[in-house]
C-alpha cells in the first residue's frame, strides 16, 4: 500500500484568529505553533508545510505566570565581542509587546528552512484590530 502525500496545490490553508487577552503565553504559543505546523490536520506531513495562517490579537494583554515579568530575560547578540544585550520581559512588553508572542511561537517551531517558512504565516498585533478581514479568519477559542 502506498502512502499518499499532499502536493502543494492540495494543501488548503485556513486563517485563524487567537485573542491573547488574559491567556498564558506558553499555552497560546504552543497552540499557535501547532496550527502553523499543521499538526491539527489529518494530512500532516513532517517534511511539508501543511499548516494554516495564524493571527494573534491583543498581544500586549498576554499573561505571564509567576514572577516571569521581572525574572524572564530576552537575550540577543550583535555578533561583536561583548555584544550581548539582555532585556527583561517587563521592558519588552512596554517597548514592543508583539515580540513576547513572536519569540515564544518561534521557539516552538522547527529550526530549519521549513520552520522559517511556517513562521512567516504568523501575524501578531498588539491591539484588537488586524488588516486581514478579507481572508475571513475563524475565531479560535483556547
Amino acid at each position: 500500500m502506498k502512502t499518499k502525500f499532499p502536493s502543494k496545490g492540495e494543501v488548503v490553508r485556513q486563517w485563524h484568529v487567537i485573542d491573547a487577552e488574559g491567556e498564558v503565553l506558553g499555552r497560546l504559543a504552543s497552540r499557535a505553533a501547532m496550527l502553523l505546523m499543521g499538526k491539527h490536520k489529518p494530512t500532516y506531513t513532517p517534511f511539508l508545510d501543511t499548516g494554516d495562517h495564524v493571527i494573534v490579537i491583543n498581544a500586549e494583554k498576554v499573561k505571564l505566570t509567576g514572577r516571569k515579568e521581572e525574572q524572564k530575560v530576552y537575550r540577543r547578540h550583535s555578533g561583536y565581542p561583548g555584544g550581548l544585550t539582555e532585556t527583561k520581559a517587563r521592558t519588552v512588553r512596554a517597548v514592543r509587546p508583539v515580540r513576547l508572542v513572536e519569540e515564544a511561537v518561534a521557539g516552538m517551531l522547527p529550526k530549519t528552512k521549513l520552520g522559517k517558512h511556517m513562521y512567516r504565516k504568523l501575524n501578531v498585533y498588539a491591539g484588537p484590530k488586524h488588516p486581514h478581514q478579507a481572508q475571513q479568519p475563524v475565531a479560535l477559542a483556547l
